[in-house]
């Protein structure tokens, strides 16, 4: 047993279940002081092992430990409602969580190539290197930002950062801790106290950050009411339930007492040119005689053939449009050479165009509005060019394709980071859910149930004036990381070369 556990076989397991229990991090449960943990023990396990080949695998078997749970609804879409085999379904799983589990695998490798460096200069790599990896992994291959450390911290001291450097600035700081806990775990006497007293500072930092007020209130106070049809996914392009989809959301929009009315993503399911027009002038009736805006998801297609995921408005303001820019890939796009994968499954549309990379804020009910579309608002560089000229942010989604599983609750605390990082109102329309109001500070002021048919209406603000993260992006962290590690690179060298001149 002894052999067992100082074998490289337990550090790879070890790090598995570390993996796996830090999803627990994450909404919905959302356990906040649990990644320190499970980061300390991943250092300490890259500590202990010299060789960048298990380093290596210690690092894959945490990120398949995170995604392999974090990320297991991706089965639910391609099974449950994709009608992908299991068999393959799994397979394909499988597949995407071990890509993403090479990013910490690399992060572990480079670590180990710095060799056994000082416990001062890990306490340095390993949040640089982590960091560093984790940015790559939001836009390699058009990105997926999913799990990034830093959602796990929305509710914490250290989510003051987030409006100054975005999440993967608090994801640095998240891995930084971690590593001070390692000092404050198996430092010397003096060290045990500096990385206590450091980790204070960073909390404490952070608490003081969040008392900062980086954005302003911009014109009166606005009504809105966001709209859930609740329409099963395997229903929702069924032709014979078209009509009764109509109905539902004319029935809340006639219901809602909103100035800004907000239906999901693909609300509609038929291309805009194939609805009759009739329904769509009632709709503008209704909110012309209040004095309203109405925002609907619908696919659009123009006279070439090409179809885009998006939103249009109705109403009192002139009508305008939003195209979404980041497709999911398989899902929204196929990849070059992977035609026979969408074969596998059944997924509407899945060949949507891109919408145009620098959209402009839409004018709709005295605010400058700022459309996403689904996973859009899961990278943050995209969401902060249409300010800081937007005053109020908006998401509308159809999460209904992962079910009852972790994604519509982990979207939601994308959405929190997403107002937090802008100092903006964050309105969130989704199909089952999770449709909320997130106010500025990233906390969800109202919120409908799941899997309900209903109308969450509010009075909200919309917000002036820019973060230094909206002015910056993601920039500063980044350039940080690759300095640090770049510096530690060129000392160790430097170290190398006087050691073999003695």
């Amino acid at each position: 047993m002894k052999a067992f556990l100082q074998s490289p076989l337990a550090a790879i397991a070890a790090a598995l279940v570390a993996g796996a229990l830090t999803v627990a991090a994450f909404a919905p449960l959302a356990v906040i002081p649990l990644p320190f943990l499970t980061l300390a023990g991943l250092l300490f396990l890259w500590r202990r092992t010299a060789a960048p080949q298990p380093a290596f695998w210690a690092g894959f078997a945490f990120g398949a430990g995170l995604f392999g749970v974090g990320a297991s609804w991706v089965y639910v879409s391609l099974h449950d409602f994709g009608m992908m085999p299991a068999p393959l379904a799994a397979i394909g799983t499988l597949a995407y969580c071990a890509i993403l589990a090479l990013y910490p695998a690399a992060a572990g490798w480079c670590l180990a190539r710095l060799g056994r460096a000082p416990l001062a200069s890990a306490l340095i790599a390993f949040p640089a290197a982590w960091t560093l990896f984790e940015w790559l992994r939001g836009w390699v291959f058009t990105g997926v930002p999913w799990l990034a450390l830093g959602y796990s911290q929305v509710d914490s001291p250290l989510a003051g950062f987030a409006p100054v450097i975005g999440v993967y600035g608090v994801s640095f700081v998240t891995a930084l801790c971690a590593g001070l806990l390692v000092i404050v775990l198996t430092g010397s006497g003096k060290a045990r106290v500096a990385g206590g007293v450091a980790l204070v500072v960073a909390f404490g930092l952070g608490q003081l950050a969040k008392q900062i007020e980086w954005t302003s209130p911009r014109g009166a106070p606005l009504k809105v009411a966001l709209l859930q049809g609740n329409i099963p996914q395997d229903l929702k392009f069924q032709p014979d339930r078209y009509a009764m989809t109509l109905s539902i959301y004319k029935r809340l929009i006639e219901a809602s007492k909103g100035q800004l009315i907000v239906l999901p993503e693909t609300a509609i399911p038929r291309f805009l040119d194939a609805v009759d027009p009739s329904y769509l002038k009632d709709i503008e009736r209704t909110a012309v005689g209040r004095r309203a805006d109405v925002l609907i998801g619908v696919p659009i297609r123009n006279p070439e053939g090409r179809y885009f995921n998006s939103v249009v408005s109705v109403g009192a303001s002139p009508s305008q449009r939003y195209d979404k820019s980041h497709l999911v890939p398989f899902g929204e796009f196929v990849p070059p050479g992977f035609g026979w994968v969408v074969k596998t499954f059944a997924i509407p549309l899945s060949n949507f165009s891109l919408g145009p990379e620098n959209p402009k804020p839409l004018a709709l009910a005295g605010q400058l509005v700022a459309p996403n579309i689904c996973w859009e608002d899961a990278f943050g560089e995209e969401i902060i060019r249409q300010l800081p000229q937007a005053t109020l942010l908006v998401n509308v989604s159809n999460v209904a394709w992962f079910g009852d599983s972790l994604a519509p609750a982990q979207h939601l605390q994308i959405s929190r980071m997403r107002a937090l990082e802008t100092g903006r109102v964050m309105l969130r329309a989704t199909n089952t859910g999770m449709t909320a109001i997130i106010d500025p500070r990233g906390g969800v002021a109202a919120r409908l149930p799941q899997f309900v048919e209903g109308a969450l209406e509010g009075e909200v603000q919309g917000y002036s004036g820019a973060t230094p993260y909206v002015k910056l992006g993601n920039a500063p962290v980044v350039l940080m990381c690759v300095v640090l590690l770049g510096a530690l690179v060129f000392i160790r060298r430097r170290v190398g070369r006087v050691g073999e001149s003695r």
